[in-house]
């Protein structure tokens, strides 16, 4: 039984029983297409949430990849969960990171792609500030290694949100809040087991940002998919589907 649910504060989409994936989308929602994921898992023995992060909707005091943490555990508290596991790609594979930081008792594991935290650039040089629609359809493209994924529909979003004024303030806020939440002090001390799994050809967080979190990360494994960019789950959905699920078997967290 898969729904969408729409809770005054929560907005999110949930299918299957077990032990539950929560996702947290990246800057682009558009983006963030985790169908492939959300199809797969629940037939595995998996609960998948996709909450709608409070990206543009708090308050400029509240965006920040810490207070997006918080707002996380609270979420996890209203479903009534007690451990979960989180996949998070681009800004949510930050937020996923800072939220195990923050509440290791809440977690299971951990899965990250595409993630920032360690790569100052990783988000200002993705997001256009602004510009023509023909400029951001290249921008977009980029993040992609095949840019024809990049459909007129993601285009729109993005487009939409460099011209929109608060949300493009919002947007270089989170860029900023990212580059000071960098997690290398952090990551050594962090157990959970983790999972990380990279786009041999991302441009936006390339694959050394990868080898980092894999060396600093105590209890991780790494994967590659190949001909892939910055958003696996999207461009190559059954590879990350398998190696994911491979991850999970491996620590345990799967039969």
């Amino acid at each position: 039984m898969d729904s969408n649910h729409d809770e005054g504060k929560y907005h999110y989409y949930e299918a299957g029983e077990g032990t539950p994936i929560i996702i947290l989308h990246g800057l682009m929602g558009g983006l963030s297409n985790f169908d492939g994921v959300a199809n797969y898992f629940p037939q595995h023995g998996f609960k998948i949430v996709i909450p709608q992060l409070p990206i543009y909707t708090q308050s400029l005091l509240k965006t920040n990849v810490k207070a997006f943490a918080r707002w996380v555990k609270d979420f996890i508290t209203y479903k009534g969960y007690d451990r979960v596991i989180l996949l998070g790609n681009s800004l949510g594979g930050h937020i996923a990171l800072y939220h195990t930081k923050m509440y290791p008792e809440k977690m299971l594991g951990l899965v990250i792609t595409g993630s920032s935290g360690l790569y100052e650039s990783a988000m200002g040089d993705s997001y256009p500030r602004r510009g023509d629609r023909e400029y951001i359809k290249k921008k977009a493209g980029d993040v992609f290694y095949d840019p024809a994924i990049a459909t007129d529909e993601i285009v729109d979003d993005v487009y939409a949100v460099a011209n929109d004024r608060i949300k493009l303030i919002k947007t270089l806020t989170i860029a900023k809040s990212a580059i000071r939440h960098n997690m290398a002090k952090d990551l050594p001390k962090m157990h959970v087991p983790t999972g990380i799994i990279w786009g041999k050809q991302d441009s936006v967080t390339p694959p050394d940002v990868a080898e980092e979190f894999h060396s600093l990360l105590p209890n991780s494994s790494l994967y590659w998919i190949d001909k892939c960019g910055h958003a696996a789950m999207m461009e190559h959905p059954d590879e990350f589907n398998r190696l994911m699920h491979e991850w999970l078997r491996k620590t345990g967290l799967a039969k």
